[in-house]
Parts: C-alpha cells; structure tokens; sequence
C-alpha cells in the first residue's frame, strides 16, 4: 500500500469517526447519561460491534467525546482569558464561560460528569471517577499554564499556579454541578459572588513581565 491509499484510508476513517461522534451527540443530548452504546449505534445506522470496532467500549466513546467537548470548551476559556478587558471583567467572563457552557447543554454535562447515573445493563459498573477526574485535571493543568504564563507569583511561582489552577477549577466544577441541580440563584448571582471569592488574589498579582498579562 502506498502513502496515498494510506492517507486516503486514514482520512476516510478519520471521517467516519466524526460521523459516528456526531451521532453520539445527538444520543447525549437526547438521553444525558442514559445515552447507551445501542442508542448510539441505531443513530448511527451501524451494528454495535461497528462501534466497538471503532471506541472498544463505552469508556473508549465516553474518552473520545470528552476530549471533543473539552477542546470546544477550552477554546471559549481562552478567547475569555484573551478578551480585551480590564482583569475582573475577564475573571467574570471566564467563569461565566465555564457556566454558560453547562447550563446551555446540561445533558451532555451529565453525561461526562455523572454517567454512571443512566448506567444500565452492559454500561453497569462504568468508572465514572477513573474517566471524569481526567477532564478536570487537564482542565486545571491548562488554568495553571495560563497563570505562570501571565502572572508574577514570586517564588515557587511554578507550584503556586498550579495550585490555584486546579482549585479555581475544582471550584468552578463543584460550585457549576451544585447550582446546575439546584439552581439557588441566578448564573450572574454566582459568577459574581465566586469571583469576589477568587478577586483578593488575583487583583495583588503583577502581570509577569514579558508575559501577555492577565
């Protein structure tokens, strides 16, 4: 086989992979964690041992439309972290991205944090911990690069912002999971109040110099 069936073949199956992560869009968004490797494969017009060819299992499918979803999410953080605007401003534009994006597809939200809830059958047992915890960890490791990136934290800066990489994170997580269930007050109220939690801090910060600033 030359270099060109090659690419062709990986492009085609490239394709059909999106195609198929498309259709469990749309299962997800439907069902939230109840969304099962069958309803899957029927959206997708395919067998489930086609989609076991293709994700192994449902942690393979669950592994592939976290990072589709965590891409698409961490662009938005970063266009927030960007925006030109004064730091509070993007602290709240930050956080509010974060909310936003939970509050606008719930069920997919669900389905990534709490899929062992809709677990039934062949999906009983999934380790929603051992696929979740990931997410959040990269999520967090990505904050602490933008803030040793844009911040001077003096010695140890390194640690530091990871530090508060992944407690901002673990913040966001657990206060967006507590207020998507009960919804005690509006997305406004809470972006507001756990950015005055986060402002202390992060308003002593200089910008590192050299850095794009935060």
């Amino acid at each position: 086989m030359d270099t060109t069936q090659r690419t062709d073949q990986q492009r085609s199956a490239d394709r059909r992979r999106r195609e198929l992560l498309e259709a469990a869009d749309r299962v997800v968004l439907r069902d939230g964690p109840q969304a099962s490797m069958n309803a899957i494969a029927a959206e997708a017009g395919i067998t489930k041992p086609i989609l076991y060819r293709h994700f192994g299992d449902k942690g393979g499918l669950y592994a592939a439309l976290a990072k589709r979803h965590t891409d698409a999410l961490l662009d938005s953080l970063r266009a927030a972290l960007d925006a030109p605007a004064e730091r509070r401003e993007r602290v709240e534009s930050t956080l509010d991205t974060y909310l936003a994006a939970i509050e606008a597809r719930p069920q997919v939200y669900r389905f990534l944090m709490h899929p062992a809830e809709g677990s039934t059958g062949a999906d009983q047992g999934f380790d929603v911990g051992k696929h979740s915890a990931p997410l959040l960890r990269r999520m967090g490791e990505e904050l602490a690069q933008v803030i040793e990136d844009r911040l001077d934290l003096g010695p140890g800066s390194q640690q530091l912002a990871r530090v508060w990489g992944h407690g901002i994170v673990g913040m966001m997580h657990a206060a967006g999971d507590w207020w998507l269930g009960e919804r005690p007050c509006s997305r406004a109220e809470l972006v507001r109040s756990l950015a005055d939690l986060l402002w202390g801090r992060l308003a002593a910060a200089g910008d590192k110099i050299g850095g794009p600033g935060f």
